[in-house]
């Protein structure tokens, strides 16, 4: 089986085993950005509290982008690393602001995708990962976003190549599977791997990708 039909045989596979997902309620693409800034190295839980006392707050992205930087460090504690994410997201909220003359990133869907990733990617502390994710889930643009279960999941699997990085992963990924997987994949390969294919103790057993998976033909009593 080649990686393509091997990525469409994991889509059809989970799919099969958790329907067709959906994703939080949808933010608006400046919204989208800080809560994926948030998300960064911390759960979903601490991520919504962080990012709900930031709204609670400051009710308009304008008044996040011109508070005092410990005003916002404060609202996002819950979030974890405040004092790295606060500046981050003023930056970001500045930077956009000076670029466009507002808060705004709609534009994005107007041009080429791959102008669109680099403009996010300018912005300094957003990463391929928070690119792809405002791309696919405020801007429907087809990215594909890797976090540290896909790119489990994914490698061992035997999809993604061994060793490959995370930036890389990426790119070689969006090869693999087809733009209209992008939006289920993506959510049910986070799904098994935080419920089934755990980074300690994967529960082979109940995965339904078990007899297409290297790591369980390898790793199988």
């Amino acid at each position: 089986m080649n990686t393509k039909d091997l990525a469409q045989e994991i889509h059809t596979r989970l799919l099969n085993h958790y329907g067709y997902p959906t994703w939080h309620e949808p933010l608006a693409p400046i919204a989208e950005l800080v809560s994926t800034i948030l998300s960064q190295n911390t759960n979903d839980i601490n991520r919504d509290r962080g990012f709900y006392r930031l709204r609670e707050r400051f009710p308009t992205w304008e008044e996040v982008r011109d508070a005092p930087e410990e005003e916002v460090i404060d609202a996002i504690r819950p979030a974890g690393l405040a004092n790295q994410k606060g500046p981050r997201i003023q930056n970001a909220l500045r930077l956009i602001t000076k670029e466009r003359g507002k808060l705004e990133l709609d534009f994005l869907t107007e041009i080429p995708l791959e102008e669109a990733r680099k403009w996010l990617l300018n912005i300094k502390g957003v990463g391929p990962k928070t690119a792809a994710i405002v791309l696919l889930f405020a801007l429907n643009c087809p990215a594909f976003p890797v976090d540290t279960h896909i790119h489990r999941v994914t490698e061992r699997a035997g999809l993604l190549p061994p060793q490959m990085s995370a930036e890389k992963a990426h790119s070689y990924l969006e090869d693999q599977f087809p733009q209209t997987a992008y939006y289920p994949a993506h959510l049910n390969i986070i799904s098994l791997g935080r419920e089934i294919c755990g980074a300690r103790k994967p529960q082979c057993s109940k995965c339904p990708l078990r007899d297409i998976c290297k790591y369980y033909s390898k790793n199988r009593e």
